[in-house]
């Protein structure tokens, strides 16, 4: 009879059924020396939990507090970023200087020269522009000959 009840216990068990109580039915039959034979497999696993009850865990474990990370990391970032001041302003002190001289001519004849040169380069670039423009008027008059209102 005894072992009937156990059979139904381990089956709603397996199930997810079972009290708090019944499970420590369970355990307490399981621990005994009357287990049935049939049933004898299923020992160590409710032995196990008896066990893993009684050991304790000895070794301490060390953390690393967040705030000793969180210094770590600031102090990092912080480096990173002067790092990165430093080399931009390495690289992009030439720049400044040659921005600086941009513009200025002792010579008369260079400085006319210069000037040439950079509206010479406006012009094509505007006469391009103006070409495009009369690519558009065509157009104009092609669609107003197409499409007459």
């Amino acid at each position: 009879m005894e072992f009937n009840k156990m059979e139904g216990l381990l089956e709603k068990y397996f199930e997810g059924e079972t009290s708090i109580a019944e499970e420590n039915v369970l355990k307490n039959y399981f621990s005994s020396s009357n287990v049935a034979p049939h049933l004898e497999q299923y020992r160590p696993l409710f032995g196990y939990f008896t066990e893993a009850k009684e050991q304790k865990f000895a070794n301490e474990v060390l953390l690393v507090s967040k705030k000793r990370k969180m210094a770590w990391l600031s102090i990092a970032a912080s480096i990173v970023v002067l790092m990165g001041v430093g080399t931009y302003s390495y690289f992009n002190e030439n720049a400044v200087n040659e921005n600086k001289e941009l513009g200025t001519y002792d010579d008369p004849k260079e400085a006319f020269e210069a000037t040439q040169k950079a509206l010479a380069m406006l012009s094509d670039n505007v006469n391009v522009g103006v070409e495009g423009v009369q690519y558009l008027q065509v157009y104009q008059v092609t669609k107003e000959k197409v499409f007459v209102e």
